[in-house]
């Protein structure tokens, strides 16, 4: 059996760096494929701004900001024009001049996803869905309107989710996290995107129901399933050789734990899941070379920060303090997408470094 079935994860996970220019602005993607991508999440470095998520099935002139419950913003939404995303381009995307993230002197960095493009109807569920699905890469995108009633709703992925992420669009609300290793029961679980909570317990977010390989189930939770709200779930499948979805636990040691991934990461964020903590996003891009330490979050507005956390490595990536990522005893998880496989589809290790 092939370690992966993605040789060029390039097709589907893209990291693009770029200067605003306070003008519209067409950023092309850099990376060994062209991409046009269904899911970009903006951050500029330099400035004290918030994290701007944008997906192709909501359309390229709607925001959400992960770091707040904001409902969502935008193209015929809020009464303004399409200020920060003009549209998905088959080699990236471009920016409008009122984005701030691409203010004049602004440095920025977009992490870009590939999904199944424009969207289909999905009746797996007792609720109709819309989803763009790219069943290869493991990711969804599902739009859908809530009951508030216990339901259950299509995601297209073919395979149990292990990571779901839920932004009520239609209203304040935080941004529900389903990580499937959190706990034995993880559904039992929940984590909030946008905040430095620790994991918590709730029966009505996701009902005490696993997802399935078709289907997940949401209780009666407002802010994940309020009746005729309109809602955005991100799904992800575990691929081998091209995404994790995993745990650790903390050695309290400046010789941390080391994480296999089984690829070369070129993003991973990491979040302590027994500890009141910032999500930490790292990726291969902004630095470039180890110890790979410019750091920002999902849950805050801060400019990119320096800090010595982890080296990237071929296989994994390795915690290099006894703080923060690495405390004695408290456990963490982690998703990361790859930069190269360390196996190839025919066995061959490949050179990832």
């Amino acid at each position: 059996m092939a370690y992966t079935n993605i040789d060029d994860p390039e097709l589907f996970f893209q990291t693009v760096l770029f200067s605003g220019n306070a003008g519209t602005n067409a950023i092309t993607l850099d990376g060994s494929q062209d991409m046009q991508p269904d899911w970009v999440w903006i951050k500029q470095r330099n400035g004290t701004t918030s994290n701007h998520l944008m997906d192709s099935v909501r359309g390229a002139g709607r925001y959400l900001f992960s770091n707040l419950t904001n409902a969502e913003g935008g193209d015929g939404v809020d009464g303004g024009g399409s200020d920060l995303l003009v549209s998905f381009n088959s080699d990236g995307f471009t920016l409008d001049a009122g984005a701030d993230s691409n203010a004049s002197g602004a440095t920025g960095v977009g992490w870009c996803w590939k999904a199944g493009g424009s969207a289909s109807s999905n009746s797996d569920g007792s609720v109709t869905t819309s989803v763009s699905v790219n069943t290869t890469a493991g990711f969804s995108i599902v739009s859908y309107t809530g009951t508030g009633s216990v339901a259950t709703f299509g995601h297209g992925l073919g395979a149990k989710p292990n990571l779901m992420i839920q932004k009520k669009r239609s209203g304040s609300a935080a941004w529900t996290v389903y990580h499937d290793k959190v706990d034995a029961n993880p559904s039992h679980k929940y984590l909030y995107l946008n905040s430095t909570a620790a994991l918590a317990d709730y029966a009505d977010h996701f009902n005490d129901t696993e997802p399935t390989s078709s289907v997940f189930t949401l209780g009666t939770d407002t802010s994940v399933n309020g009746s005729s709200a309109t809602n955005i779930m991100y799904c992800f499948t575990e691929k081998k050789g091209y995404s994790k979805f995993g745990t650790y636990q903390g050695n309290g040691n400046a010789d941390g734990t080391f994480i296999f991934t089984g690829f070369l990461p070129a993003w991973i964020m990491v979040k302590p899941i027994d500890a009141t903590q910032n999500w930490q996003i790292h990726d291969l891009k902004r630095l470039g070379y180890n110890i790979t330490n410019k750091n920002l979050s999902s849950n805050n507005s801060a400019a990119e920060a320096e800090n010595d956390f982890m080296d990237i490595v071929s296989n994994g990536f390795k915690i290099k303090r006894a703080d923060v990522l690495n405390v004695s005893g408290d456990r963490y998880i982690y998703w990361a997408f790859a930069k190269a496989p360390f196996t190839n589809s025919n066995g061959v290790p490949t050179n990832a470094r």
